[in-house]
């Protein structure tokens, strides 16, 4: 296989620390950054980078590396504006493929917005292998730091909830940047996403803050919310909102009857719609309707005063659309306060 980029000598396969390490630079011009207790050490910049999931093919574009991407795979909704065009010249696929399908890409680097793809069970969309069995071949490889696993090959397991912040997401784009020879364009993004971020926390400082929950009915009849580890959380608390399940922890996802749900009455419910190319917040319309009509949850403070609303998934994924769904949601928790005009088009 042609890669640029070579394996690292040691691939630490336990241990759990956020994305973005601190940089190394050997004699022989190789650079080494620490992800998710893995170390990922380039030759050069990365000149075959697959990229899966809508967060890390965002984070591409954002990075300015869009012409060196050999694949994109598996969007959960319209990419931003800012990078329509340059998605529209990148190769798509709406699956994830295999890992044999991966490799005849011959990709020298795998950055995925989700851990799920390098799983050793096979569990998930579908499985490129370990880290560490890419690695192997010449396959560097990174995943956004508010996912970092407890051990290569595992999914979602045992998320360090310190990890799942926003910071870490800049602390991503700057490590990726020393990878890639991006660090203006990095620091660019960075500073876009804070000064947006400052914006809304400024305007919703002295506001109420409403009890907040994503939620999605099952056809077996349960409800899955988002729990405190995963990063809708940061999104509804940077909106000026708290999760309703923010102290459920265990797992990003989590399972709950509709009892708990009504116990727990949530002052706003959003949806998670998701997963295609072509979504923007008007295709949640037949979920909002889902919810806002089970004769279940008609009692619900926010089925009762209207607090239903339509939200993508893709929003509460950690990656550069942060800004974007922070003013999203705040537009919906304060509209008195945050403007929907500062949200952008992509999902009005």
């Amino acid at each position: 296989m042609t890669a640029s980029v070579l394996a690292t000598a040691a691939v630490l396969l336990t241990g759990c620390t956020a994305g973005g390490g601190s940089e190394t630079a050997a004699e022989d011009g190789t650079t080494t950054v620490e992800n998710c207790g893995i170390d990922v050490t380039v030759e050069g910049p990365p000149e075959r980078v697959y990229a899966a999931y809508q967060p890390a093919i965002e984070i591409a574009h954002a990075l300015g590396i869009a012409d060196r991407l050999v694949e994109t795979a598996f969007l959960d909704s319209q990419v931003l504006p800012e990078y329509v065009e340059a998605q529209e010249a990148a190769e798509y696929v709406e699956s994830l493929p295999s890992r044999e399908a991966l490799l005849t890409e011959e990709p020298d680097f795998v950055l995925s917005g989700f851990n799920g793809v390098f799983v050793s069970d096979g569990a998930g969309d579908a499985s490129f292998g370990t880290r560490g069995s890419l690695a192997e071949l010449g396959v560097q490889s990174w995943i956004l730091s508010p996912l970092c696993p407890s051990a290569d090959g595992l999914s979602d397991e045992a998320i360090d909830p310190a990890t799942v912040r926003v910071e870490t997401i800049h602390d991503d784009l700057r490590a990726l940047g020393d990878l890639f020879d991006a660090q203006e364009r990095a620091e660019e993004v960075i500073a876009d996403q804070n000064d947006r971020i400052e914006a809304v926390a400024e305007a919703v400082a002295d506001a109420d803050r409403p009890t907040v929950a994503f939620v999605t009915l099952r056809e077996d009849g349960t409800v899955s919310v988002a729990g405190g580890i995963d990063f809708g959380t940061q999104v509804i608390e940077h909106a000026g909102g708290e999760n309703a399940f923010g102290d459920l922890t265990e797992t990003r996802n989590v399972q709950i009857d509709l009892e708990e749900l009504i116990r727990r009455d949530p002052d706003v419910i959003l949806t998670s719609t998701c997963c295609d190319a072509s979504y923007t917040r008007e295709d949640a319309a037949d979920d909002v309707a889902a919810i806002a009509e089970h004769p279940a949850l008609s009692g619900v403070t926010a089925v009762e005063q209207d607090q239903v609303h339509p939200f993508l998934f893709a929003d509460r994924s950690a990656g550069v659309r942060a800004a974007h769904a922070i003013e999203v949601l705040a537009s919906l928790l304060h509209p008195d306060s945050v403007s929907s005009d500062q949200a952008g088009s992509v999902s009005e």
